[in-house]
């Protein structure tokens, strides 16, 4: 039973009958993953890469409640498999009682392919992409511009079963691209990105046109201090903002008095007004093009997941409907510590309701203001407020009059996402982008451009 030839699904029905718990969730993540890498206009590199980790939860019942213990392996043998089990065991009876410790999810019907083979990727995903990336390649060489940048496609087939009976499958396939142009003598950049199921919807040829008009703004520059300006965010940096305030959105920090949903004197804003336009906030596993898992997957506890949950069926929800703060991020056991509906968190995020305006019409429609390309670095500052900050990369530029008249230097921002979205005047078309921060943890968003009349760009950096 090695990695290779032993079936992800044989593994976790073999692990539950070694198992001696009370309780046991087995899941197996069978992985594999392509990438392109090219730099100067040419390819460097390319590669495949499979595995698998294998994540055992056991739970012991005792006086006092019942122990969790979670112990996670990968390229587990035949041979390592029942130490595993037992070591995961180990770990519950070694642990207090879980707090959010909770019978097994029962119940729910057997995913119809749960004993097949894994999916898998592999370079033919790019056989469409690669060759139009080399026209991309040529062009943007006789247009004095160079392309650095890098294709991922990975897929992962996640295998849940648990002693209560459950076995469930979902696979995931998961693209991003990622691509810079520079000048020759490095003093311009510019960067688009994309994110991908399958690598049939990226057109790198138009990718190359919008880097080249980016750079070609860039021929002028303008330096600007400090200060509040209108701005305008594209969906790329609208999901990085939105990403990190839904990881903060959990019901029971907000109870607990900890975070920017916690309302003053105790409970939580759920019902609270949080943005003026009427745009909603929502997950949907089911959403076309950003299909996320439909049921919990969870390899460990935490304030906004429980093991104990694995299996749970996933339904949409609206996170913010037309303004309004419907839902927080509830397991079981948080939802029963608050009062609040149980919302586990999805693997897609959608923010909606704007007006159906490209960010190139509402450019056409600005009098004085700053383009965002992206956001980098971004990092928490304070919780009570979520306010944050970061670092515009690859390119701002001042548009005046309707049109882009330069770029201008890079900035240091200080903004909370609650309070952007409050204080947004304009939100255009929604549409699915790649996040640049967080594009290695969560890639399924849809955003539109905003319009915020008073973005705090706090300092100037020197960053390119």
């Amino acid at each position: 039973m090695s990695p290779v030839s032993s079936k992800p699904y044989e593994i976790v029905e073999r692990a539950l009958e070694l198992s001696r718990a009370d309780g046991c969730v087995v899941i197996a993540d069978e992985r594999s993953s392509a990438n392109l890498r090219w730099a100067g206009n040419a390819l460097t590199t390319n590669g495949v890469t499979r595995g698998r980790t294998l994540t055992v939860v056991a739970t012991v019942d005792g006086a006092e409640g019942t122990a969790s213990g979670v112990v996670s392996r990968s390229a587990v043998t035949a041979e390592e498999l029942e130490p595993l089990v037992r070591a995961a065991e180990e770990a519950a009876r070694s642990a207090g009682p879980a707090e959010d410790a909770g019978p097994l999810v029962a119940g729910v019907p057997e995913s119809p392919d749960f004993g097949e083979a894994p999916a898998e990727t592999s370079p033919e995903v790019f056989a469409g992409f690669a060759p139009a990336l080399g026209e991309a390649f040529g062009r943007a060489g006789a247009g004095g511009r160079e392309l650095y940048g890098f294709a991922y496609h990975e897929l992962t087939s996640t295998y849940v079963g648990t002693s209560t009976g459950l076995r469930l499958r979902h696979d995931q396939p998961n693209g991003t691209l990622e691509l810079n142009g520079k000048s020759p003598d490095r003093t311009r950049s510019a960067w688009v990105g994309r994110a991908t199921r399958d690598f049939g919807d990226v057109d790198p040829l138009a990718l190359d046109e919008e880097l080249a008009q980016r750079l070609a703004w860039a021929e002028r520059r303008i330096e600007l201090p400090a200060g509040r300006y209108e701005t305008l965010l594209p969906p790329t940096a609208v999901a990085d903002l939105l990403i990190y305030q839904q990881w903060s959105a959990a019901a029971r920090d907000a109870a607990e008095g900890r975070t920017v949903f916690s309302k003053p004197g105790g409970g939580t804003r759920v019902g609270e007004n949080l943005a003026t336009l009427p745009l909603t906030l929502r997950s949907d596993p089911a959403e076309p093009g950003l299909e996320s898992a439909p049921f919990v997957i969870a390899h460990a506890s935490g304030d906004d997941a429980s093991v104990f949950d694995n299996g749970l069926p996933l339904a949409p929800v609206d996170w913010i409907r037309e303004g309004r703060l419907e839902h927080l991020v509830t397991t079981r056991h948080s939802a029963g510590l608050t009062g609040l509906p149980v919302a586990p968190g999805a693997g897609n995020l959608i923010l909606e309701g704007g007006a159906d305006r490209s960010l190139e019409e509402m450019v056409a429609s600005t009098r004085r203001g700053l383009l965002v390309t992206c956001l980098w670095y971004i990092r928490e500052v304070d919780p009570a407020t979520l306010l944050l900050t970061g670092l515009t990369r690859d390119g701002v530029y001042l548009v005046e009059d309707g049109a882009v008249v330069g770029e201008v230097n890079n900035f240091r921002f200080n903004e909370s996402p609650v309070e952007l979205l409050r204080r947004a005047s304009e939100a255009g078309r929604t549409e699915r982008t790649l996040p640049r921060e967080w594009s290695d943890w969560f890639t399924r968003t849809a955003m539109p451009p905003l319009r915020v009349p008073d973005f705090n760009m706090s300092s100037v950096s020197q960053g390119v």
